[in-house]
């Protein structure tokens, strides 16, 4: 069992101020550390479960490109973009720029969208969900033309475009991981069948039964389910002083008998330092055993 390091909170006691230098150490900490995974979230607002609406956001693509340069090996991905918030050949260029940049580490998280609030409040339009969904396959089947060979053009249902060129091309090939967010059976699950290559679960759905509804969309696509990564969110929680560890190391026994290779989510009490080190001789090298 591998874990993700979920920056899902930027309101650190150091302040905006030193919010770059703060993001930088943990970075590097983490990707000591042994974590494979370094996400962002792709909101404007902090949402809830997490702080009110007023507490610090950074633009996710801009904090990828940032945590790359202070990292080496940690894979980056956002978890997840909303397909509403970019155009896909901006998204996918996006994308590409991480690849590049960072030596081959991109990961391209992407779901319908759900945050109405904040996009209300910036002037994003919110379309139905039958229509984000339609941007979402739209966004898919672009981003694999995109990172395939040629520069035809492509036709969707929202989107149309002259030339897909891509210069330079992702240094991963075929193209770089792309990760699913959300467990809707009808759609977002046939969509991890049909074009991606990691799905991301909530540990509070129906586990068992998401991934057989994967296994069947996989079957009926002519998809290996094998070839798919699945991964859950969780909070990494091992406590104040580690009181906490054993039972953070039960869940991720769970999840991996269930078939779930990754586990990634927010630590609580990042950015010290001292739950960082506590992941990195107690839990990792646990974790990898499962």
């Amino acid at each position: 069992m591998k874990l993700g390091l979920h920056l899902a909170q930027q309101t650190w006691p150091n302040g905006p101020a030193a919010l770059g230098s703060d993001l930088a150490r943990v970075a590097r900490t983490a990707d000591e550390a042994g974590f494979e995974y370094l996400s962002v979230m792709d909101h404007f607002f902090q949402i809830s479960g997490y702080g009110p609406p007023e507490h610090e956001m950074l633009e996710a693509w801009t904090t990828l490109g940032f945590l790359a340069a202070h990292t080496e090996r940690v894979k980056l991905l956002t978890l997840v973009t909303g397909v509403i918030y970019r155009h896909p050949g901006l998204l996918a260029k996006a994308a590409t720029t991480l690849d590049v940049l960072s030596g081959g580490r991109a990961i391209l998280g992407i779901g319908a969208g759900w945050n109405e609030e904040e996009s209300r409040a910036l002037g994003f339009r919110f379309p139905p969900m039958k229509e984000r969904f339609e941007q979402l396959e739209d966004a898919l089947r672009y981003v694999h033309q995109m990172w395939a060979e040629g520069d035809e053009p492509f036709t969707g249902t929202h989107v149309s475009a002259e030339r897909l060129l891509n210069s330079p091309p992702p240094i991963q090939r075929p193209h770089p991981p792309i990760m699913i967010g959300g467990s809707g059976e009808k759609k977002t699950l046939r969509f991890v069948a049909q074009y991606g290559d990691i799905c991301n679960l909530l540990p509070n759905a129906d586990l068992p039964r998401k991934l057989e509804v994967l296994k069947q969309h996989c079957e009926d696509v002519g998809r290996d389910y094998s070839e798919i990564t699945k991964t859950a969110s969780l909070r990494l929680d091992t406590g104040e002083n580690g009181e906490k560890t054993g039972q953070l190391l039960d869940e991720l026994g769970r999840l991996s008998e269930l078939g779930f290779s990754v586990a990634t989510g927010w630590a609580h009490g990042v950015p010290d330092p001292a739950v960082l080190e506590r992941f990195a001789t107690e839990v990792i090298p646990a974790a990898e055993k499962l």
